[in-house]
C-alpha cells in the first residue's frame, strides 16, 4: 500500500515499514474510521503499540509510521469535524 503524505512524499507500507509496524497500522487503519474521539484513537494507537504484533513487546514507531499516524490523527480530526 502506499500511502501519500500531505507534503507529497509517499511511504510504500511494504517497503518502508517494517512488519510489525504494517500490523499495528493495520489496526490503526480500523481505528481511525471508528474512533469516536482523538482521545480514544489515541488510547488505541499506544495499546497497539505496547502489544507490537502478536504481543511481541513494545514498538517504537519509526520516522515513517509516525508519521503515518500523524495522518490518520488529521484524518479523523477531519471526519469528527465534519459530524458536529
Amino acid at each position: 500500500m502506499i500511502i501519500s503524505l500531505p507534503d507529497g512524499t509517499e511511504v510504500d507500507t511494504e517497503r518502508d515499514l517494517s512488519a510489525t509496524e504494517r500490523h499495528v497500522l493495520q489496526k490503526l487503519l480500523n481505528w481511525r474510521d471508528l474512533s469516536t474521539s482523538l482521545a480514544m484513537f489515541r488510547e488505541k494507537k499506544a495499546k497497539a503499540l505496547a502489544a507490537g504484533w502478536n504481543q511481541s513487546g513494545p514498538l517504537r514507531p519509526g520516522p515513517k509510521l509516525t508519521r503515518v499516524i500523524a495522518l490518520l490523527e488529521r484524518q479523523l480530526h477531519e471526519r469528527l469535524k465534519d459530524q458536529v
